[in-house]
């Protein structure tokens, strides 16, 4: 009689062992499923993330932006660079703007209809688009593709950049953008993201991309 008891305990042992160990492989499947979804999230779309930046905060934007969803990475480059001195720039900008002047672009998409989604960033310049994003945007057609603008400024916003984004892309899918502090070129206050600023500013394009969707 005491044998039997002692088998049937084994057996009560052995049961809830198996049930423990399924209920752990349940829970790591559980927690792979997101991993997974967002892998092959990333292999059905192609992902491009162009940026102009002067000060490098942008390019420091643009590489945060690419270790979360990846794909290809391009910097928009002018044949003929902008001027150093900062002033002198300005002024060329402001001549470009009124005269409605596109740069050209040393920058060569192949096949930009390859990309499904299209990452777009810059600096804010006399709170306007850039110039050589105008010429990109002029230069390759992103009808039918999602566009998402990101922007760096020195504290004083967008200004009308990312509705200049909505007007040359008229047949394209506009998603929210973001836009953060960088630098102060005029004060001498160059690249900013690091510390503590880049970890912020990490973690708000986190928060960003899963509201928007594309993470």
């Amino acid at each position: 009689m005491k044998a039997i008891t002692q088998y049937g305990l084994l057996i009560c042992i052995s049961l809830f062992l198996m049930m423990a160990c399924t209920h752990a492989n349940d829970t790591v499947n559980d927690r792979s499923k997101p991993h997974a979804q967002k892998d092959k999230w990333k292999q059905s779309k192609k992902i491009l993330i162009v940026y102009l930046s002067r000060t490098n905060n942008t390019k420091a934007i643009a590489k945060m932006i690419h270790q979360e969803v990846e794909g290809d990475l391009v910097a928009v480059e002018l044949i003929k660079d902008y001027p150093l001195d900062y002033q002198t720039t300005v002024d060329q900008v402001a001549r470009e703007n009124e005269s409605g002047y596109l740069p050209p672009l040393k920058t060569i998409i192949s096949d930009i209809t390859q990309y499904d989604i299209v990452f777009i960033g810059f600096p804010t310049w006399g709170m306007q688009l850039p110039p050589p994003i105008k010429s990109f945007l002029n230069q390759y057609d992103l009808s039918g593709k999602t566009v998402v603008t990101f922007n760096t400024n020195a504290g004083y916003g967008i200004g009308n950049s990312f509705e200049m984004v909505k007007q040359l892309c008229p047949n394209s899918t506009i998603l929210e953008g973001f836009s953060t502090k960088g630098g102060k070129e005029k004060e001498g206050l160059f690249m900013v993201m690091k510390g503590d600023k880049e970890l912020e500013v990490q973690a708000n394009i986190k928060k960003w991309l899963m509201k928007i969707g594309i993470n």
